[in-house]
């Protein structure tokens, strides 16, 4: 054999080891989720056989009588995560767009520094600033809330502090940092030429920031279903300020629950198998959902990343038209 066959046979075992090698790690990775699952399922076998489907759609939760159902944990952490995602997608989206586009360089690394440190600040903390100064301010707003409002609704209970709102906004504040990091940086992957080609044509700056938003739509779309899944999992920030009450309801101000609560707040306090494992059923239901939510968002983003299909053009419509 000579040495360039020897050369090669050689890089083509190094190709199939390494080919070999990533593989495996994409195995352990599909592993552990299902694993995870698995141990879920088996946990909660005892609540899954006695409520069935029904535990997803009932809102009584009674450990006395051994009576559960998580459809108020359900809405609470869907609820308040779509209300976050409301609040906080115009300002990261914002805060992506002026770093990106229109700060000064001078003041650009400032800005990206203090954006990466909202993101490193611990739950925790955000929920210490939720209680000491978010719920007196919406304490105060709910006071000054007109009698008209307050029937309806979206803006009924009474003014505790405590409640949805204040969950949403400690939310979209711990989500901001996350969204508007991965938008900014996909603006930035935004070819030069992009830009120049829209000036080119006449384009205002404003018309030249939307072909660049419209140009990386599905990186921004991806940005913005990051900050959703990390919503829905947000456990400490969120049990300090929901009010923890599981009911299901439209207002703003009522005190409620989610997911993440219950399992924070309870676990330690199962006396039972049923109601062990029913808790540890709500993080398979939570599981279940995230795994839902990220799959259809890769659908989402797959789906507007496809080229456009050619239109089919009938071969009538080419003909040249017929002289009179």
């Amino acid at each position: 054999m000579t040495t360039n066959g020897r050369r090669a046979g050689s890089r083509r075992g190094e190709d199939t080891g390494f080919r070999l090698g990533t593989g495996l790690f994409a195995v352990l990775l599909i592993t552990a989720v299902a694993g995870i699952g698995a141990a879920l399922i088996w946990q909660s076998r005892l609540s899954i056989r006695q409520f069935g489907w029904s535990f997803w759609i009932t809102d009584t939760w009674d450990p006395v009588s051994g009576q559960f159902g998580a459809r108020p944990f359900i809405w609470g952490t869907l609820y308040s995560s779509i209300l976050a995602l409301i609040i906080s997608t115009p300002v990261a989206l914002g805060i992506a767009i002026y770093i990106a586009e229109l700060s000064p360089h001078w003041l650009r690394r400032p800005l990206v520094f203090l954006t990466e440190l909202l993101a490193a600040i611990p739950s925790i903390v955000y929920g210490l600033w939720g209680i000491f100064v978010l719920v007196p301010w919406m304490r105060t707003l709910e006071l000054a809330t007109p009698a008209w409002m307050k029937a309806l609704p979206l803006f009924s209970g009474p003014p505790l502090g405590v409640g949805m709102l204040a969950a949403a906004l400690i939310l979209a504040v711990m989500v901001v940092p996350f969204s508007s990091s991965v938008a900014r940086e996909v603006l930035k992957a935004v070819p030069v030429s992009q830009r120049e080609g829209a000036y080119a044509l006449g384009a205002t700056r404003w018309e030249a920031i939307r072909m660049a938003l419209f140009y990386g739509r599905t990186g921004i779309i991806g940005a913005i279903l990051l900050g959703f899944g990390r919503a829905l999992g947000e456990t400490m920030a969120v049990t300090m300020v929901i009010g923890n009450n599981p009911q299901v309801s439209w207002s703003l101000y009522a005190p409620q629950y989610t997911m993440a609560a219950v399992l924070a707040n309870e676990f330690t306090e199962a006396a039972d198998e049923l109601y062990l494992h029913a808790l540890i059923e709500i993080g398979l239901v939570l599981f279940a959902i995230t795994l839902v939510i990220n799959v259809l968002s890769r659908l989402l983003i797959w789906s507007m990343g496809r080229p456009p299909k050619a239109r089919h053009v009938p071969a009538a419509t080419l003909a040249s038209p017929e002289v009179a």
